[in-house]
């Protein structure tokens, strides 16, 4: 019997792209229990059924962390596929936005409640990661290649949680590709040319499909925007008006 220690340091290892015997051979465990630790990672708590693949498949139980997080899937997530039909599911959060690192963590951990959350430290970042055979149920825009080199369209039953949710979804991408900047420019008042500041947001993306569902989210909760610095690489939306960066402000605010 491994005790705690010894499973989240294997399962550490595994998270930074290990193998199962490399992992198996630093730590002394075998290969065979690294692999029950990845299919059940918290042995505290039993597994959560998966809502999605049920006789009568349904939503997750908490719609707004999961629209938040597949925000945050989209901008800066991955799910890759491990062995024994296990996957992982990575966000990558920049140390810079500590509080933006616990929202990912409780959101995933909302979502699969029955699985370990870890926080894996890279350079500048850290990816907060879980494992669980169904995050391709839960999340399936999942596929080879890259986001912006396929289509990501949205399920049924997802879009009626964004509809219901849109300002969660909209907060995780931004929070994952985007941004709330302070912009200034300058004015004569009374003939003396003075500094004028104002906030404005933004949204960066490389996929015109996830742009689209940004700006179809924005359209609902009635945020103007619009098309700025657009270059090869990436699509740039803005959003300056004053009366949308109070409701950007009222209902998502700055990365913290």
């Amino acid at each position: 019997m491994y005790d705690i220690e010894y499973r989240r340091r294997a399962l550490t290892l595994v998270a930074q792209g290990r193998s199962l015997n490399s992992v198996s051979k630093e730590t002394g465990v075998s290969r065979s229990t690294v692999r029950s630790w990845l299919l059940c990672p918290d042995p505290s708590s039993g597994s959560t059924p998966c809502p999605r693949c049920t006789d009568m498949p349904g939503p997750p139980a908490d719609v707004a962390a999961y629209s938040y997080l597949l925000g945050l899937y989209l901008g800066d997530g991955c799910i890759s596929s491990l062995r024994a039909g296990v996957h992982s599911l990575r966000i990558a959060c920049a140390d810079a936005w500590p509080g933006l690192i616990d929202l990912c963590a409780e959101s995933m951990r909302a979502i699969r409640p029955g699985n370990k959350v870890m926080r894996v430290r890279s350079e500048g970042c850290q990816y907060v990661t879980a494992y669980s055979k169904h995050w391709p149920c839960l999340f399936p825009q999942h596929g080879p290649g890259k986001k912006h080199e396929r289509a990501i369209v949205l399920e049924p039953w997802q879009q009626e949680i964004v509809d219901a949710r849109a300002w969660d979804f909209l907060r995780g991408l931004i929070h994952s590709d985007g941004c709330r900047i302070i912009n200034w420019t300058t004015r004569l008042v009374d003939g003396e040319r003075k500094r004028y500041e104002y906030p404005r947001y933004f949204f960066t993306n490389a996929s015109t499909d996830i742009v689209g569902l940004f700006t179809d989210a924005l359209n609902r909760v009635g945020v103007e925007w619009k098309s700025a610095n657009q270059s090869r690489d990436a699509q740039n939306i803005s959003v300056a008006r004053r009366a949308s960066v109070a409701l950007m402000d009222q209902h998502i605010g700055p990365k913290y």
